[in-house]
């Protein structure tokens, strides 16, 4: 007799869905910016204060490009957090939307090798956590892959289909830090992660469900 027993699916980061007050005002600035086709948008208007303890990162192929997405997202409405510029790993700058979302646009080359682009070559969204060793050993219990590892510092799981947005862990007052705002905030973190799971919430208070299907 066939084995009728139902076989579990590893989570895996399918969808990230940005909670906002006015979709149709979201659309027409992410759309502006260049990210519209790597995030969805939900109409909510569950309260939320101060720093919503995630970053969505674009990683791009050099300065130009960084300076490209800056420079569409404040012309489209986006607050500067911290300007773009040079540092020890790369180059880069941190924007927020007008739906309060904080976007960090960084590269690991500190020169030129090419015209800007509007090409992305990695979205990652970074959640930050209280407890490394906690949220890393429960998303490892649900079956995601850690790709890369720095102690209690940073975690980055493996994605789950390429070209798909990447997790990683963060801690959550060193994310503020290098964001440029203040650890505290109250309220929604106003994203929703969709993975081929049941809903669910991780141990920050970050909330999954089932990812919509591909279209």
């Amino acid at each position: 007799m066939a084995n009728t027993t139902p076989t579990a699916v590893a989570l895996s980061l399918g969808s990230v869905t940005v909670e906002v007050a006015d979709v149709e005002a979201a659309g027409r600035f992410y759309r502006a910016f260049g990210v519209d086709t790597r995030i969805r948008l939900r109409a909510a208007e569950a309260p939320s204060a101060g720093f919503r303890g995630f970053t969505l990162a674009l990683t791009v192929s050099g300065p130009a490009t960084v300076d490209g997405f800056v420079g569409a997202a404040v012309a489209a409405g986006a607050t500067v957090l911290k300007p773009a510029a040079k540092s020890l790993w790369g180059y880069g700058g941190v924007v927020q939307a007008p739906d309060g979302t904080i976007w960090k646009i960084a590269t690991s080359a500190k020169k030129d090798t090419g015209p800007a682009t509007r090409e992305i070559d990695d979205v990652v969204l970074l959640l930050g956590v209280e407890d490394m060793k906690a949220t890393k050993q429960f998303y490892v219990g649900r079956g995601l892959a850690v790709a890369k590892s720095f102690g209690s510092k940073y975690t980055e799981f493996a994605p789950g289909r390429a070209g798909s947005v990447k997790l990683a862990l963060y801690k959550r007052r060193a994310l503020a830090k290098d964001l440029g705002v203040p650890a505290d905030g109250t309220g929604a973190h106003r994203i929703v992660l969709g993975g081929t799971a049941d809903t669910f919430t991780d141990p920050d208070g970050f909330a999954w469900e089932p990812a919509p299907a591909q279209p």
